[in-house]
């Protein structure tokens, strides 16, 4: 990969980082649409969108876990099926012809929730999920990530969100958990992909999104979130979305 590459798609790499991370987001599906724009290969953008999946999640968990924004009987039904599938769905192999379009879908839910407003936050603190249904949304939304390379965070955060089963703060750092777990368990599925990953790139990548995932962590823990920044971010996962499908053939 070229220099040029390597450095175009590190910073934009760093800018999803801080972007995501201010939601609590790890920012796979954002790594992915970088990487797709740039025509990276899907062997190495599935393991690489988790390794800096895990690093960025990993600080923004503990920049919400400082201020109290976290909820263990929040996250415990959804990751104790997640985490497994997770794991299930990094050992699938996934062709070009399947994984373009489901990329593609994913990409263009993710712009959605981007784009519109959530509902209300939660205004009981004592509102918890339902453990059944919380399982079975785990198991489903770990499988995915395993799959897909993200971390899940992108599908919980509305759900908890929607179902007012917690409050703004509390999702996103329930969301970090999510993903740090979720990505750690796909990248395990994964280890057959690692070699895939190019060094030099990584070698760029991963410091930028640990300065994106501080940065972005640091500002959403105290602030609230950027409805127009988070609108040019989903053009950009729809323009990424569109170019996984025109090159599914490819």
């Amino acid at each position: 990969m070229e220099l040029e590459i390597i450095v175009a798609v590190g910073l934009l790499i760093g800018l999803s980082a801080i972007l995501y991370s201010s939601v609590g987001h790890g920012g796979g599906s954002g790594y992915l649409a970088v990487m797709a724009l740039f025509s990276v290969t899907t062997e190495v953008m599935r393991p690489t969108a988790l390794v800096l999946n895990i690093a960025v999640a990993a600080i923004g968990f503990a920049a919400f876990y400082r201020r109290g924004a976290f909820s263990w009987r929040v996250l415990w039904p959804f990751a104790v099926t997640a985490v497994p599938m997770a794991f299930v769905g990094g050992l699938i192999h996934v062709p070009g012809v399947v994984y373009k379009p489901l990329l593609a879908a994913v990409l263009i839910y993710s712009a959605g929730y981007l784009f519109w407003p959530k509902a209300d936050p939660a205004d009981d603190p004592g509102m918890r999920p339902p453990v059944l249904p919380a399982l079975a949304i785990g198991a489903f939304v770990g499988l995915l990530s395993g799959v897909t390379g993200i971390g899940g965070g992108i599908f919980l955060s509305p759900i908890l969100l929607f179902r007012r089963w917690a409050d703004t703060k509390t999702t996103a750092g329930v969301a970090a958990a999510f993903i740090l777990l979720n990505s750690a368990s796909g990248l395990a599925g994964q280890l057959q992909l690692l070699d895939s990953i190019p060094l030099d790139a990584i070698a760029v990548w991963v410091p930028l999104a640990v300065l994106g995932g501080f940065l972005g962590s640091r500002y959403g823990s105290r602030t609230p979130r950027n409805i127009h920044i988070q609108r040019l971010l989903g053009v950009v996962l729809l323009v990424a979305a569109g170019k996984m499908l025109l090159t599914i053939g490819d």
